[in-house]
C-alpha cells in the first residue's frame, strides 16, 4: 500500500462480536477501609484487596447488554487480569457514541464491594475510527464509571495535566501496533529511558492516580464507522477544525472519462486519412497554442514555455528516460506520417500508442514496418520493460540483426537481461543470441557465463535455462567447420570444462583459507596443491600425450573399438581449457612459481597460467565477492573507450578483462602495476615513478613526453568516466598506475552516486596527480583538462545508447541498481547535463575539476584511509 492510499473496513459490515483485554492495574491503591462485618478476624494490615473488573457497553448514553466481569486477582501490586472480553454485541451494532464504562472493586472489605474507581473510553475516535491497541485510563477514585455520553469520569487525562510520560505512552501504543520501525538496540535504549522517566514521574507525583490498561482488537486494516445499510459518512465534528482528514478516494490515478473520450476523438483512425498529409507548420512543430488556450486554460508565461520547450524537434530529442505528456503524446500521433522520414522518431511515437486500442495497434505495426530505419542504439530501446508488443520486440531484434559481432558483444550483457522482459521462454531475442554465438566462439562462451550466472535468480531461472539449453543443442548439432576448426561437441566441451576449472579453483580457495598462519604459509599451501594433489592443472597437455600414446597402442594391437573411442572422450577431457577471460586464448596449464595470494580478507588467487602458443596469461581469481558490478562497469569503460576511439581520441584507458562466474564468485585480468599510494610510499611522488621507467633528461619533468601524455590522457579518460558513472569509494589504493604512464581504476564496489565517504568529490584527482602534470599552472594541466571537456561531449552524444543500456540492466541483481533501478538511472542521466550545449558543457565540466582539486574533505579522509591501511 503507498503512502497516498488509505484502505478502511466499514464498521457495519463487521459481523464479529466487541472484543477486548483488560491486562493490569497501574498505581498504588490506597489504604484499604475497615471491614463492616463485626465477626471480621483479619486486621486491616494483613488484609489483600481482592479486586476485579466490570465492563458495560453503552450506546448513545444508554446501557446496552449484560455487564461482563473479569476474575478476582489479589496478587498485586501491580495487579494483572490480562483477561480476554467478549461482549456480546457486534462491531456493526456500535453507533458512533459506543462507549466502554471500566469500574473496577475490591470485594476485600466485606459485605460492601468497595468501589476503587471508574472510567470510561469512547470505542470511535474523533475521526470515526475504531480505537485499537493499547490505552491506558485514568481512574476516578472512589466512582462508578458514566456511561452517559458526556461523561463525567473520561479515562483520557486532560490535555493541561499530560506530560513527558503520557506522550511517550501513545508512542509506545504506535510502536506496538507496528505504526513505528522496529530497531532492537535502540529499541532497548528507548524502554530503558522510558523506565527512569516514569520512576521520576512516579516520584513526582507521588503515584497519586491508578489507571487500569486496556487493549483493544486490531484488523488489517482501519475500521471507519458506517451505519448499517447507510451510503455515507455522519458528518464529523472534525469538519469545524483545522486538522486535515484522510479520505481514500478509489478514482484517483484513474482515466477522466472525458479526456479519454476528446482523446480518443482526436486520434480516430478515421482522421487517417487526413493526417496522412499534415505537416506540421512552423507554429504547430512547437505546439498547438489554441489548443493549450481552450482545454488547459495556460497563462501567457505558460504558453511561451510551450513554445521555446516542447516542440516535436525538442520532444524527439528528449532521453529515452523520459516520459511523454499526454499533449505530447497526441502532437506525435498527429503528425505521424510526416514523421516516417524521422528514424529518432520511432521509439518517441511507439511510446504515444494505445496498444490496449486493437486498430490503433495494428496501425502502429504497419506504420513501423514503413519507418526509416532506426540505429542499433534505439533497437536496445526497444527492448525495455516499457515495450510489452512482441512484435516492436522482434523488430528491434531485426535491427540488432545488422551489428557486427564486436559491436554485439559490447551490449551482450544487457541483451541477456532483456531475456527478462520477453514474453516467452523462447523468443526471438533468445533464438538471435544463440545463431549469432555459433560463429563467434567469444559470443558463445560470454553468452554462456551471463545465463549461466542467472541460473540462481528464483524468479527467472527456468527462462534463462532455456537459453542455455537451446545453445547446447544448437551448438552439439554443429559440424566440423570447413577451415577444419573443431566440431560443435568439442567447442561445447571445452565451454563446460571452463566451469570444471572454476569449480576447481573455488575447492583450492577453501582449503588455503582454512590454512593457518600468514600470508606466505597459504601461499607455499597453493603452490603445493597445485603442484601434487591437483597436478592435472600444473599440465594439461602431459595427459594429452599419454592418452594418445595409449590410444594408439590399444587400438592398433588390441583393436577395440569401444576402448578407443572411451580414451577418446578421456583425451578430449585433457586437451587446453579455453580461458574464460579470452575464449580465443588456449590455456595448457597453471606455472605453480608465479601464483600468489594476495593480502586480502578474501585471500584472491593470483594465478599464472601457460598458454598453447608458449607465453603466459595472468588471472586473480576471487570467491565470496560478488564482481557483477565490476563487470558492469568495465564493460561500460571498454564502451566508453570504443565511443572515444570511433571519434579519433585514445585516452589509453586500460579496460581489463572482468567475468562473473557466480553471485560470489568470478575472475579477472591480472595488470601488472602499482597503487598511487604504494608509488607515493615508495618513490615520494607520480613523476619520480615514471622517471624510474621512462627516463630522458630532455623530456618534460625528466621523463619521456610520450609517457607524460599517456599519464595525462588516462587521467583525462578515467576523470570523465568515473564521474559519469558515479563511481565512489576512490582512495589511492584503488588507483592503480602501470609503468608505461597508464592510470587506472580497479575495485567498483559503489557507482552512481553512492559513497561511503562524506561529501566525495565530483571525481578522483588528488594532487600529487596534477603535481605530476606540473601543477594547476602548466600547460600540461591545461592540456589534461582539455581532454576531459572533450571527451565529456563525445560521450554525451551516446548519452542515449549509455542511459538505454542501463535500463535494460533494471531487472538484474546487481546491488547498486536493484536498490532503486528508476532512481539510479535518473542519476545516471543527471551526469550527462543534457540541458546544457557543447559550449556550456565545457564550462560546467572544468568547474567541476576545480571543485574537484579544491576539495579539502577528501584529503583529510585520504589521511584517515591510509592510517587505516598501515594498522590493518
Amino acid at each position: 500500500m503507498s503512502g497516498n492510499e488509505f484502505r478502511f473496513f466499514l464498521s457495519c459490515d463487521i459481523n464479529l462480536p466487541v472484543t477486548f483485554k483488560i491486562e493490569r492495574l497501574d498505581g498504588k491503591l490506597s489504604p484499604p477501609k475497615p471491614p463492616d462485618s463485626a465477626d471480621g478476624d483479619g486486621t486491616i494490615e494483613d488484609r489483600k484487596p481482592e479486586l476485579y473488573v466490570e465492563c458495560s457497553l453503552y450506546i448513545d448514553g444508554a446501557p446496552f447488554g449484560l455487564p461482563m466481569r473479569t476474575r478476582l486477582e489479589s496478587v498485586g501490586p501491580s495487579y494483572g487480569w490480562n483477561e480476554l472480553i467478549t461482549l456480546s454485541t457486534k462491531y456493526r451494532d456500535l453507533t458512533a457514541n459506543s462507549q466502554l464504562a471500566l469500574t473496577v472493586y475490591d470485594v476485600s472489605c466485606g459485605k460492601n464491594e468497595e468501589v476503587v474507581g471508574g472510567a470510561t473510553i469512547r470505542l470511535f475516535n474523533m475521526k470515526k475510527q475504531l480505537k485499537t491497541g493499547k490505552h491506558k485510563l485514568r481512574l476516578w477514585a472512589g466512582k462508578e464509571a458514566d456511561g452517559s455520553i458526556n461523561t463525567a469520569t473520561p479515562g483520557r487525562v486532560p490535555k493541561e495535566e499530560r506530560g513527558e510520560l503520557e506522550r511517550l505512552e501513545k508512542l509506545v501504543n504506535k510502536y506496538e501496533r507496528g505504526q513505528i520501525q522496529r530497531i532492537d538496540w535502540l529499541d532497548r535504549l528507548a524502554f530503558k529511558a522510558m523506565e527512569k522517566i516514569r520512576e521520576r514521574e512516579s516520584i513526582k507525583n507521588g503515584s497519586s492516580h491508578l489507571y487500569v490498561v486496556v487493549d483493544f482488537c486490531s484488523f488489517e486494516h482501519r475500521v471507519v464507522f458506517q451505519e448499517s445499510g447507510a451510503n455515507f459518512l455522519i458528518p464529523s465534528p472534525i469538519a469545524s477544525t483545522n486538522e486535515l482528514v484522510t479520505v481514500w478516494d478509489p478514482e484517483v490515478g484513474k482515466t477522466n472519462p472525458s479526456e479519454h473520450k476528446q482523446l480518443k476523438l482526436a486520434r480516430s483512425l478515421n482522421r487517417g486519412i487526413i493526417d496522412r498529409d499534415l505537416k506540421p507548420s512552423s507554429v504547430e512543430r512547437k505546439l498547438v497554442l489554441n489548443y493549450a488556450v481552450e482545454y488547459f486554460h495556460y497563462s501567457a508565461t505558460q504558453i511561451a514555455y510551450l513554445i521555446s520547450n516542447r516542440s516535436i524537434q525538442r520532444i524527439l530529442r528528449y532521453p529515452p528516460t523520459r516520459t511523454l505528456t499526454g499533449e505530447e503524446k497526441q502532437l506525435l500521433w498527429k503528425f505521424r506520417f510526416s514523421l516516417m522520414s524521422e528514424k529518432r522518431a520511432l521509439t518517441k511515437f511507439l511510446r504515444c500508442v494505445e496498444w490496449s486500442d486493437v486498430q490503433e495497434a495494428k496501425q502502429a505495426l504497419e506504420l513501423m514496418g514503413k519507418w526509416e530505419t532506426i540505429d542499433v542504439c534505439d533497437a536496445l530501446e526497444l527492448l525495455s520493460p516499457v515495450f510489452e508488443s512482441e512484435e516492436v520486440r522482434a523488430y528491434a531484434v531485426s535491427v540488432l540483426e545488422r551489428a557486427d559481432d564486436e559491436e554485439l558483444q559490447c551490449y551482450l550483457l544487457q541483451l541477456v537481461q532483456a531475456l527478462r522482459f520477453e514474453r516467452s521462454d523462447k523468443s526471438r531475442l533468445s533464438h538471435f543470441l544463440v545463431q549469432r554465438s555459433l560463429g563467434n566462439i567469444d559470443l558463445a562462451s560470454f553468452l554462456r557465463w551471463y545465463v549461466a550466472v542467472e541460473l540462481q535468480d528464483p524468479v527467472y531461472a527456468r527462462r534463462f535455462y532455456s537459453t542455455y539449453e537451446l545453445l547446447e543443442e544448437s551448438m552439439l548439432k554443429l559440424g566440423p567447420s570447413a577451415n577444419g576448426d573443431e566440431d560443435g561437441f568439442k567447442l561445447w566441451q571445452s565451454l563446460v570444462r571452463q566451469m570444471e576449472l572454476t569449480a576447481q579453483l573455488c575447492s583450492i580457495m577453501r582449503d588455503v583459507r582454512n590454512v593457518r598462519g600468514g600470508t606466505q604459509k597459504k601461499i607455499e599451501k597453493l603452490r603445493q596443491l597445485l603442484s601434487g594433489l591437483l597436478s592435472e592443472l600444473t599440465y594439461f597437455d602431459e595427459f594429452t600425450t599419454q592418452l594418445d600414446a595409449i590410444s594408439f597402442s590399444l587400438c592398433t594391437e588390441v583393436g577395440l573399438t569401444d576402448i578407443c573411442m572411451e580414451i577418446e572422450r578421456i583425451n578430449l577431457l585433457f586437451q587446453p581449457i579455453r580461458s574464460p577471460l579470452a575464449p580465443r586464448v588456449l590455456i595448457s596449464g597453471i606455472i605453480p612459481s608465479e601464483s600468489s595470494i594476495f593480502k586480502s580478507a578474501l585471500h584472491p588467487l593470483r594465478l599464472a597460467f601457460r598458454t598453447s602458443t608458449g607465453g603466459t596469461c595472468k588471472i586473480i581469481f576471487k570467491k565470496g565477492d560478488d564482481l557483477r558490478q565490476d563487470q558492469l562497469v568495465i564493460q561500460m569503460v571498454s564502451l566508453m573507450d570504443r565511443l572515444l576511439k570511433l571519434e579519433n581520441l585514445d585516452l589509453h584507458l586500460t579496460p581489463y578483462r572482468v567475468l562473473a562466474t557466480g553471485h560470489d564468485e568470478g575472475m579477472m585480468e591480472f595488470i601488472p602495476s602499482k597503487s598511487l599510494a604504494q608509488i607515493l610510499s615508495e618513490h615520494r611522488s607520480i613523476t619520480s615513478y615514471l622517471q624510474k621507467f621512462h627516463p630522458d633528461d630532455d623530456g618534460p619533468f625528466g621523463i619521456t613526453a610520450t609517457c607524460l601524455e599517456t599519464f595525462i590522457k588516462s587521467c583525462a579518460g578515467y576523470s570523465v568516466i568515473t564521474y559519469i558513472l558515479g563511481i565512489g569509494d576512490r582512495h589511492l589504493d584503488n588507483l592503480l598506475l602501470q609503468d608505461d604512464g597508464r592510470l587506472f581504476h580497479v575495485d567498483f564496489g559503489f557507482i552512481l552516486g553512492r559513497d561511503p565517504k562524506p561529501f566525495p568529490p565530483p571525481m578522483k584527482l588528488c594532487k600529487e596527480m596534477v603535481e605530476a602534470m606540473g601543477g594547476a599552472e602548466s600547460q600540461y594541466y591545461t592540456r589534461f583538462k582539455s581532454y576531459c571537456c572533450e571527451a565529456y561531449n563525445i560521450l554525451r552524444k551516446s548519452s542515449n545508447l549509455i542511459l538505454n543500456l542501463f535500463h535494460l540492466m533494471a531487472g538484474s541483481n546487481i546491488p547498486d541498481i536493484a536498490s532503486d533501478p528508476e532512481k539510479g538511472i535518473l542519476k545516471l542521466q543527471e551526469k550527462f547535463r543534457l540541458d546544457l550545449d557543447d559550449e556550456e558543457s565545457i564550462h560546467f565540466f572544468q568547474d567541476l575539476i576545480n571543485e574537484s582539486v579544491s576539495a579539502l574533505f577528501p584529503q583529510m579522509v585520504e589521511t584517515i584511509h591510509r592510517w587505516a591501511q598501515y594498522w590493518r
